[in-house]
């Protein structure tokens, strides 16, 4: 659980951040801007509590959100920097699985991991010997493949996930504002999670089960 809230308010720090950035105190003035998930949970608290708590129970694994509050009218004036806004979130997606990834490579030149013979989710990395770094080889692993599970399920160009409004970096400040209007208020939005989570989960499932092509692709990417 912990380690869900730390996702989570990594994921809605950025957006904060960058909203202050770009012109909406919004979240900045209401203590959004922080990794401390307190304040994520008094604001969507079905999402970060109730939620992850009912999946782990029905289904073994968790799942969540949380919401970071903006200025409608900002957004409506800005839809450019509302979309900038949005994308921060998979942008820290990315910088966590650099990170992790950074950290597996320095491993491997020191003499710390090496690549496993067959890897899942929660093992992407092995490590030379026991003890201690048998939880840090766990833990960059996890940290690698929960996050780059995250960055490609919110790039999906679906609706209400970041990803959709990529769209809007592409169209004239007219075209952005119906745009972002029919995103917001279609009543598909929930669909769309499902299937986009559905189409995730499927292509997660070849890739991890493919066993050593898969592995291969891994580490010639982070080798």
């Amino acid at each position: 659980m912990s380690y869900l809230y730390f996702l989570l308010s990594h994921i809605e720090a950025a957006h904060a951040l960058a909203a202050h950035k770009l012109g909406d105190s919004t979240a900045f003035d209401g203590g959004q801007v922080s990794l401390d998930p307190l304040p994520h949970i008094r604001r969507e608290p079905f999402g970060t509590v109730v939620v992850p708590i009912v999946s782990y129970i029905l289904g073994g694994w968790m799942i969540g959100w949380a919401s970071t509050p903006y200025d409608p009218d900002w957004a409506r004036r800005y839809p450019h920097r509302s979309a900038w806004m949005a994308l921060a979130g998979p942008a820290s997606n990315l910088l966590l699985v650099l990170i992790a990834a950074l950290a597996i490579r320095l491993g491997i030149l020191f003499d710390v991991f090496h690549a496993p013979q067959s890897f899942n989710f929660s093992h992407i990395v092995a490590m030379n010997e026991s003890g201690t770094w048998t939880a840090v080889a766990a833990l960059l692993s996890i940290l690698f493949s929960l996050n780059l599970v995250l960055l490609l399920f919110n790039l999906l160009p679906v609706p209400p996930l970041d990803g959709s409004s990529i769209v809007q970096l592409f169209l004239s400040h007219e075209q952005a504002l119906k745009y972002n209007d029919f995103v917001r208020n279609t009543p598909m939005m929930f669909l769309g999670i499902i299937l986009a989570w559905q189409f995730l989960v499927n292509s997660l499932n070849r890739f991890f089960g493919s066993h050593q092509p898969a592995l291969s692709r891994t580490w010639l990417l982070l080798v």
